[in-house]
């Protein structure tokens, strides 16, 4: 099997498919884009990612044999889980719990925790500062919201789309695993507390988080990455 090109750099998103090629076990490349240095608005990266956002993968054995790219992690969860047989559940009511619940990461937890890592790290680090207590707790407060939802649902099964590991639990993970640089109290949430404990026992979930994990610096005091990572290109 031809390794699969993976673009790549160690964040949440990146994390669920460094994880996911993990527990699959296939052979994969990484390509780093470092996001602090502007990599992935260069134009052979826009070639293949046109939301100049990683991760992206290019699997040259892709459907009917030939080459094909895709980006955006969800996306990509689903078509490994498809290309494997892995992790996507047995049944079609399975899949539908699955896709419900990594769409409820894609739609909530992933641009919600971002937003609260951006306002409570990063933005009163920029210059001039930004340090907005509105903006704070409206994003502390929506990933409360959110890992309330989690945990009720965890109160239910051993996994998030029911009693089987899947894709869904690779894409919450890497997000709900910081959930102390989101300011989260979870004393009050024991089954979300339980699965994030239970999740970084796997051996393959501390593979794809190792991932060129020294790379993993603290942006928020690079004056010159916070330029980078958040002024829009002209």
């Amino acid at each position: 099997m031809t390794p699969i090109e993976l673009y790549y750099w160690p964040t949440p998103n990146g994390w669920k498919i460094s994880i996911a090629l993990a527990e699959m076990d296939l052979p994969f490349h990484v390509n780093l884009i470092n996001i602090g240095k502007g990599d992935q608005f260069a134009p052979d990266f826009l070639k293949i990612a046109p939301n100049n956002k990683m991760p992206v993968i290019v699997d040259a054995d892709g459907p009917d044999g030939a080459p094909i790219t895709v980006f955006e992690s969800g996306a990509i969860l689903q078509y490994l889980a498809r290309k494997t047989g892995l992790f996507y559940g047995q049944t079609e009511r399975d899949r539908i719990a699955v896709d419900q619940w990594l769409m409820w990461q894609m739609g909530g937890v992933g641009p919600m925790a971002g937003q609260a890592h951006h306002f409570l790290k990063y933005a009163p680090n920029m210059t001039p500062p930004q340090d907005l207590p509105y903006a704070k707790d409206r994003y502390r407060s929506e990933v409360a919201r959110l890992y309330g939802v989690l945990d009720s649902q965890l109160a239910k099964s051993d996994f998030v789309a029911g009693d089987f590991y899947s894709i869904a639990d690779m894409s919450i993970w890497p997000w709900a695993s910081l959930w102390e640089g989101q300011q989260q109290d979870l004393s009050d949430k024991p089954n979300l507390t339980r699965w994030l404990d239970q999740m970084a026992h796997r051996p393959g979930v501390q593979t794809g988080r190792a991932l060129h994990a020294d790379l993993r610096g603290e942006l928020q005091k690079d004056q010159a990455a916070l330029k980078t990572l958040f002024t829009q290109p002209k």
